[in-house]
């Protein structure tokens, strides 16, 4: 069960239909309501069952749904956390963002500003701008990405994978760290490799 999914469903449970008596609008009462979500909602934190399991809970602190606007979009201007659970509840993976919007007709998110994901291997991405694109199943970049693995930290100027971030490429690497902690201390030793050993993709 995907993440879009997921909010999709959030979507269905919280818009209903509204009705009212026919008005005649003047032009600026129809720019002015363009300009206006239709639904908007503050302080959301839900849960999500999947199968009777609870698997998902989601925070945000503004959630806007903008039907008449060019494109029509929701917006999470206020930030979105949302945390994937296992079958014992523990966190298996997270995404979190300063800013988000999803183009429905698109079917594309755009996640803005300090961009944290953390997949099922508890491999952590940071960027400050990505595209998930839920038709094409792809997630990508043409921003800095930082990718920190279990033994190494990959940099690199844009990023295609996975909606589940488990099989990417990075292009034009800057730099390969691999952690070293021999030594003891409480932090890490990181060491960059030469140049000779980048190579233009890492997958």
């Amino acid at each position: 069960m995907s993440i879009t999914i997921v909010l999709g469903t959030i979507v269905m449970l919280l818009l209903f239909p509204s009705c009212g008596g026919k008005t005649k609008a003047v032009g600026e009462a129809i720019t002015e309501r363009d300009s206006l979500p239709v639904m908007q909602t503050l302080g959301v934190t839900t849960l999500i069952s999947d199968s009777g399991v609870t698997r998902y809970r989601v925070n945000t602190e503004e959630w806007q749904v903008y039907d008449r606007k060019n494109p029509p979009h929701w917006a999470f201007e206020k930030g979105i956390y949302l945390e994937q659970f296992d079958s014992i509840f523990q966190v298996e993976a997270s995404i979190k963002a300063d800013t988000a919007y999803y183009y429905n007709k698109q079917g594309l998110w755009k996640l803005i500003g300090n961009v944290d994901i953390q997949n099922q291997k508890g491999e952590r991405f940071n960027t400050e701008l990505l595209y998930w694109n839920e038709n094409t199943k792809k997630v990508y970049s043409d921003k800095f990405i930082r990718i920190q693995q279990p033994d190494r930290i990959i940099t690199g100027q844009g990023f295609d994978s996975n909606q589940e971030m488990t099989i990417y490429v990075i292009h034009n690497i800057q730099g390969i760290f691999y952690v070293d902690d021999e030594a003891g201390t409480t932090q890490p030793e990181i060491k960059a490799l030469p140049d000779s050993v980048k190579k233009d993709s890492v997958k």
